[in-house]
């Protein structure tokens, strides 16, 4: 699919719009039919429920895409050929990525390697050699570009291809000592991100980042993590996303091996080798439920009264839509339309997998 660059452009500042992640994004396209329209219709919804989601003036994104071009960087958009197969079959997939060096990669076979940052020495050579054996196997290496078992994990397929996300923008080079290695991967591998170019990453940034380095792999092994860590987290949303899960056992005498024994006690594949990986990919998977019928939202969903009924039966806990819609005694896309309300005025958090939260 080729977009034309005025939906491009929309598409950019629909998912740079505050309160529009990619939940109520893939939401809006689904509802108006482009990034175009949905713009257009947003001032409508701000005056029915006052919402602040503003979309940014037309030239904050000139800058942004200003930006991109300076350093030779690639924004890949939803819906474009070239967007990631595996991250657009993610719910919901990120609106928008910016890249540098081979995009090609990201549409390869990748398998991601994570762990501590504080990694022993030993850590650091099996995830060297790891990544460097499913480099040869034709599996692109995806990691953090953190220190520890990341770093060790990119220089292993660096010669064969590896993919960096980034927490802050794709220029953001963290930590600093990391420049050289940047650049290589630069150079020869491509660096990833879903953040705007020149941002500096923040603590928010780090699950998004975790959620694309899952997503981009068939598969994400973890080496060395203590039990509160992003690599659990990265871990987790492999499990949400169906890929698998493998972990490298530890001594139970280093805290380090907590989070892998603890996955591996939970049900994550045993990982002493790249034949153990491979083996998990040979076997047939179980087939999963099909993917549901299109959401079709309707437009009656604006009553102030209903707004404040569907708001009324959130709480922290995520709920399904289709419970709230059998507890209203409502059609589905009614509810999907006022959640999608709710969450431009900050009375709803949308989801993936059809949740919502107050």
């Amino acid at each position: 699919m080729t977009l034309d660059p005025a939906e491009r452009f929309a598409r950019l500042r629909l998912a740079r719009t505050d309160r529009i992640g990619p939940v109520a994004f893939t939401q809006l396209l689904t509802r108006y039919g482009s990034a175009g329209r949905a713009l257009a219709a947003l001032p409508g919804l701000i005056r029915k429920s006052g919402a602040a989601s503003v979309p940014p003036p037309m030239e904050a994104v000139e800058r942004e895409l200003a930006a991109g071009e300076k350093i030779d960087a690639r924004l890949l958009v939803l819906g474009e050929a070239d967007y990631p197969a595996m991250l657009a079959a993610l719910d919901p997939p990120p609106p928008i990525l910016w890249t540098r060096g081979r995009i090609d990669l990201l549409n390869r076979p990748a398998v991601a390697v994570v762990g501590a940052r504080i990694a022993s020495a030993g850590g650091q050579r099996i995830a060297r050699g790891l990544a460097q054996q499913l480099g040869q196997a034709g599996h692109v290496v995806v990691s953090g570009l953190a220190r520890g078992i990341d770093a060790a994990a990119h220089e292993g397929a660096m010669t064969t291809g590896t993919v960096a996300v980034l927490g802050g923008g794709v220029d953001d080079i963290y930590p600093a000592e990391h420049a050289d290695l940047y650049a290589r991967i630069a150079d020869q591998g491509c660096v990833v991100s879903e953040s705007p170019v020149g941002a500096r990453a923040q603590a928010r940034d780090f699950p998004r980042r975790n959620r694309i380095i899952s997503g981009l792999a068939r598969g994400v092994v973890v080496v060395e993590a203590e039990i509160r860590s992003g690599s659990l987290i990265t871990a987790r949303l492999a499990g949400e996303q169906g890929r698998d899960v493998f972990a490298v056992p530890g001594s139970p005498l280093d805290p380090r091996a907590r989070g892998p024994n603890e996955l591996l006690r939970q049900g994550a594949i045993l990982c002493e080798g790249i034949e153990d990986i491979e083996r998990a990919f040979e076997t047939l998977r179980t087939l999963r439920a099909p993917a549901p019928p299109p959401l079709v939202f309707d437009e009656d969903a604006a009553d102030p009264a209903f707004l404040d009924r569907v708001a009324a039966l959130l709480s922290p806990t995520p709920t399904p839509r289709d419970e709230i819609a059998r507890a209203l005694n409502a059609p589905v896309g009614r509810v999907a339309a006022a959640l999608l309300e709710l969450s431009l005025t900050n009375r709803a958090e949308l989801l993936p997998g059809g949740l919502a939260s107050s």
